[in-house]
């Protein structure tokens, strides 16, 4: 087989298997999108808990 059909029937697969996708509903990703969010905000403040607790301690040990 030459590339170019090669290539056309590389095109009618990817054509299949992007119409087997099974696509979110827009409210499965609004709550993922709002739970995503919400573990990066509880992330960030741990860490920066965290942060000000070993930066008292180092400051404390350096005196």
């Amino acid at each position: 087989m030459g590339r170019v059909t090669q290539f056309k029937n590389y095109l009618l697969d990817v054509r299949a298997e992007a119409r087997k996708v099974i696509w979110p509903t827009r409210k499965d990703t609004m709550q993922t999108t709002i739970v995503v969010f919400s573990m990066v905000v509880l992330v960030s403040l741990f860490l920066w808990m965290v942060d000000a607790i070993l930066a008292l301690v180092v400051q404390s040990i350096i005196g």
